[in-house]
């Protein structure tokens, strides 16, 4: 399967500098942001992929857009491949809102707050990627989901930090990380 971390969020761009939350609730993505989608979705196009697994943060559903247009296949909200919860770009838009701002997903089995409290423990992260992984190799077409995430999830999973907009291999029958360097 592939892992693919959001394009530049509004967040990003300004915790970067800063190394302060700036506030920002259910952060979109920023132009160059757009740009990393769009990259995505060139790149991912000769890929065979059947399903598209998408977090509910705003971020995460810019980013699945123009990947799902391009390849034409169904894109699954689902709330497992979310992010840690613990800034203020963590708190997400009630599923109400996302079902009229996203009229072609499904938002239905969401409850309308989707989001856990903050912050979030780290090992409830870990949980949710070992949840992730064994529902995923349960599947026998794990390899062909394309899922679009986050920095935490994606560092829960592999250990591996991602930057924006770039995409990593994994396989979920792998063994998971011994350890996960929770540095942000």
């Amino acid at each position: 399967m592939i892992l693919l971390r959001h394009g530049q969020s509004a967040f990003n761009l300004h915790f970067t500098a800063t190394r302060k939350d700036p506030g920002i609730i259910d952060a979109a993505l920023t132009e160059l942001g757009h740009q990393q989608a769009r990259a995505a979705a060139e790149q991912l196009a000769g890929e065979r992929i059947g399903r598209i697994l998408v977090s509910p943060y705003t971020r995460a559903l810019q980013t699945a857009a123009p990947v799902a247009a391009a390849i034409g296949v169904p894109v699954i909200v689902t709330p497992l491949v979310r992010e840690r919860a613990a800034f203020a770009c963590d708190i997400g838009t009630p599923r109400t809102a996302l079902a009229d701002a996203w009229p072609g997903h499904d938002f239905a089995h969401l409850d309308e707050i989707w989001w856990p409290p903050m912050p979030e423990p780290a090992t409830a992260v870990v949980d949710r990627a070992n949840l992730f992984r064994a529902e995923m190799a349960a599947l026998p077409d794990w390899s062909n989901t394309l899922v679009v995430t986050h920095w935490g999830f994606i560092m829960a999973l592999t250990g591996i930090s991602v930057p924006n907009g770039e995409r990593l291999r994994f396989d979920p029958t792998a063994a998971p990380p011994e350890t996960i360097p929770w540095k942000v």
